[in-house]
């Protein structure tokens, strides 16, 4: 079962989700020398990522030996204010010494012809790093459930045999995007759902019930999985 930690608000979840970030970097760093994180977006995931880059834990890290991932991108032109790799890039990445090599971003407009291009090359570029499996996939949940872009009867959502894949007719505009699958993102030691504010409790408490139509109850860490809401998320588990 997950682990479930509850915190008073949104940014509570925030704060705390970023100082359990940036200590579990640093102890991946300190086994093995490289530590491989997998970004999401949203109000929260972007609100961590800028506590993250703020903490004065974030100067103990070697951050040339921190790879950086996404779980679903909007195949969208480079720049595009939707491009979740452009939040991240003002919350976080242009504030640390990152090694521009070792920031993975999924392809856009500006560079392929379709998604399905894109999602290729993002699963070759996984392929080529040594299929990580990633220390630390931080997942954001929908209203509808959903995870990346993995959504409630979409075919995409139990796609298998490929790290990533085009998403077409997204219920949640743009409606075209590049999502990690399942199958890559259960690879993960640690999956993190990170969900705040009551219009969640409803999808929160299904996914942790095991709703099977839902891909936020399908997503788990091989060594852990973690619920970091806030009480207005937690009312009805």
């Amino acid at each position: 079962m997950p682990d479930v930690i509850v915190y008073a608000d949104p940014d509570d979840v925030a704060q705390a989700t970023a100082a359990r970030l940036l200590v579990r970097i640093g102890d991946v760093l300190a086994h093995r020398g490289r530590a491989d994180i997998v970004l999401t977006g949203g109000t929260v995931g972007i609100a961590t990522l800028e506590a993250a880059a703020a903490s004065p834990l974030a100067a103990g890290i070697d951050w040339t030996a921190v790879h950086i991932w996404w779980g679903d991108e909007r195949f969208v032109a480079d720049g595009d204010p939707d491009r979740n790799e452009g939040q991240a890039q003002r919350a976080l990445l242009s504030r640390l010494p990152l090694a521009e090599d070792t920031i993975h971003r999924m392809g856009s407009t500006s560079g392929f012809a379709s998604a399905e291009a894109a999602a290729e090359s993002y699963a070759t570029e996984i392929a080529a790093n040594g299929s990580p499996a990633f220390d630390v996939l931080m997942l954001g949940l929908g209203p509808d459930g959903h995870v990346a872009s993995l959504f409630p009867g979409h075919a995409g959502y139990r796609t298998a045999g490929a790290a990533a894949i085009a998403v077409h007719d997204s219920p949640k505009p743009p409606p075209t995007r590049v999502s990690l699958t399942l199958e890559a993102i259960n690879r993960a030691a640690e999956v993190w759902v990170v969900a705040a504010g009551a219009a969640k409790a409803d999808v929160v408490a299904g996914c942790l019930y095991g709703d099977a139509d839902l891909p936020g109850s399908a997503v788990r860490g091989t060594d852990r999985t973690l619920w970091l809401i806030d009480a207005a998320a937690a009312t009805r588990i």
